[in-house]
C-alpha cells in the first residue's frame, strides 16, 4: 500500500553535511519532493518534504532517519491562521501557490485548507493583519 505524507525533518549540525535523502532513495525505494529547506552552516537544518512510497519501506525509512538522529515531525499544525485577527482581506488567495486559500461565495470569507499548504511562508509575509503564522 503507498503512502504520502508532508513531514518536517530537523537535522542536527553534526548531519547537515551527510547525504540522508538519498539514502531513502536509495536504500528504501521512497520518492520525496522538497517544499522547503534552510540549512544554517554549523547549526541545524530543516527540510518540508513529501515523502511518497510503500507503507513498508516508509515507516523503514522513518526508523533510519530517528535513528540517525533526525527530529521527524507531521506538517499539519506548521501553518495556522489565528482566527480572530483574520480581516479576510484576501491578500493570502493571491499569493499561495498551492490553493489552500479560497473565498466562501455566500459569505466572502477566506477559508484555509492547511493540508494543502506547502508551508512556502508567502501568506505569512503578505497578510497585512498578521494572522498567519508558522512554526516548527
Amino acid at each position: 500500500m503507498a503512502v504520502s505524507r508532508k513531514i518536517v525533518l530537523h537535522f542536527p549540525k553534526k548531519l547537515i553535511d551527510r547525504p540522508i535523502v538519498s539514502r531513502l532513495v536509495k536504500d528504501f525505494g521512497l520518492d520525496f519532493n522538497i517544499l522547503k529547506a534552510s540549512v544554517t552552516p554549523g547549526e541545524e537544518g530543516l527540510l518540508v518534504m513529501e515523502l511518497t512510497g510503500d507503507q513498508r519501506n516508509y515507516d523503514k525509512g522513518v526508523k533510519y532517519l530517528t535513528e540517525e538522529g533526525v527530529r521527524i515531525q507531521s506538517l499539519s499544525q506548521d501553518v495556522v491562521r489565528n482566527e480572530a485577527r483574520c480581516t479576510h482581506c484576501g491578500a493570502c488567495i493571491t499569493i499561495c501557490p498551492s490553493g489552500a486559500f479560497s473565498l466562501e461565495q455566500g459569505t466572502r470569507k477566506v477559508l484555509f485548507d492547511n493540508s494543502k499548504c506547502i508551508v512556502c511562508e508567502l501568506c505569512v509575509k503578505a497578510c497585512p493583519p498578521r494572522a498567519m503564522d508558522s512554526s516548527f
